[in-house]
């Protein structure tokens, strides 16, 4: 069996579907943190069958909350200090992300003004709908920067 020590004081996103935790990784961009980071890939799970983990040793707020939410709202964050679970944070879908998606519309504002910021607002919450802010044109999956 695989033994990953316990970390002091950071966070640890558990219940991430199986092999997405590399792009994770890399939303969150902690490739670009000073910090320990222990990806854990096809962890077997009760639950889920496999499952992905991710052990971070840093602050809390160096996570984005918002953009793990929109990635996946299943994910279970436990905040940990002194080797313990403090806090489980619950993620929700975001109201509103900024450039995390990219318009894909060539007519939107978006394409012409190249610095302004991209904005994806949740318009329909149950089948977890994002529309640009600008133009209104959907997200669809694939519009990531």
């Amino acid at each position: 069996m695989l033994n990953v020590g316990k970390i002091e004081e950071g966070f640890v996103l558990d219940h991430i579907k199986a092999g997405k935790s590399m792009s994770i990784y890399h939303d969150l961009k902690l490739d670009r943190l000073d910090c320990t980071v222990a990806i854990i890939k096809n962890a077997k799970s009760n639950k889920m069958g496999k499952k992905d983990i991710l052990k971070v040793e840093c602050d809390i707020d160096m996570l984005d909350l918002d953009i793990l939410g929109f990635i996946d709202h299943n994910i279970t964050v436990n905040v940990i200090k002194d080797g313990e679970i403090v806090e489980k944070k619950d993620l929700v879908l975001p109201k509103e992300i900024k450039n995390v998606i990219k318009c894909k519309n060539p007519r939107c504002i978006t394409s012409i003004e190249q610095e302004l910021t991209h904005v994806f607002v949740l318009t329909d919450p149950e089948k977890e709908i994002y529309r640009c802010k600008y133009c209104e044109e959907m997200y669809s999956g694939n519009m990531r920067k």
